[in-house]
């Protein structure tokens, strides 16, 4: 059965259409015994997995209906949605996946992640991932009161925006040599991430890389079949 992969939809409360897109996805794509990857970012920002808004229940139940219908989901988390944890996979019924995870097909081991560890030529990015994946900061930061987790989101998503802007665009894609580290390290010769939003095939000599895009004008997606890696869109009405 295929599997499908998916990662930076950056769903938000602004952007409905977004989730009218991935209802519409998987109501058309997944059928019992496929399985789908959300490779990180699935939400434009997550305070935590006692978040009560609307957009959270829906995308929960939502993906939780996947597995009564037999479609297995597996969850990394990105930059953007970092405190996705155990409450959320209870509630979605999903797997939540570590920063680097495997899938083998007849052709060997793919390599999945966010893609965010790759960019390692933005200094300052790095410098504040390794900051908010401590347990301590998680935890500090997931004990604060719920309306000052969402003002915070708001703070970052506007100093993110800001920063990015500044930022030349080699910095923000990935390092090569952090790219072909990586895939000796796991001994893979095939690698998909998404978080550059630079949908497209890269071959690093003898290994490959895909690169998933994000969820604006297109829906972005990677189909794993019968050995066959694809990677496809279509359109999303506004």
């Amino acid at each position: 059965m295929p599997r499908y992969l998916i990662s930076d939809l950056h769903l938000a409360p602004e952007r409905p259409e977004l989730l009218a897109a991935l209802e519409g996805f998987c109501a058309d794509k997944l059928v019992s015994g496929d399985q789908l990857y959300i490779l990180g970012d699935l939400f434009e920002a997550w305070i935590g997995d006692d978040d009560p808004s609307p957009l959270a229940s829906n995308v929960k139940a939502l993906l939780a209906s996947l597995d009564r219908r037999g479609v297995r989901c597996h969850v990394q988390q990105g930059n953007r949605d970092f405190l996705l944890g155990r409450r959320f996979a209870r509630d979605s019924r999903c797997t939540l996946l570590g920063d680097y995870a495997t899938i083998d097909d007849q052709h060997g081991t793919i390599l999945l992640t966010h893609g965010d560890l790759l960019c390692t030529d933005d200094v300052d990015y790095q410098r504040f991932r390794r900051k908010s994946r401590r347990p301590l900061y998680r935890f500090v930061l997931s004990h604060l009161p719920l309306r000052r987790r969402q003002r915070l989101a708001s703070e970052w998503r506007a100093k993110s925006r800001a920063a990015n802007a500044n930022k030349a665009s080699a910095i923000m894609d990935v390092n090569v040599d952090t790219v072909q580290a990586v895939m000796a390290a796991h001994g893979v010769n095939r690698l998909i991430h998404g978080h550059t939003h630079r949908p497209n095939i890269h071959q690093h000599g003898e290994k490959t890389r895909w690169v998933l895009g994000d969820w604006g004008d297109f829906g972005w997606f990677i189909v794993l079949e019968n050995g066959a890696i694809n990677l496809e869109k279509f359109t999303i009405k506004a």
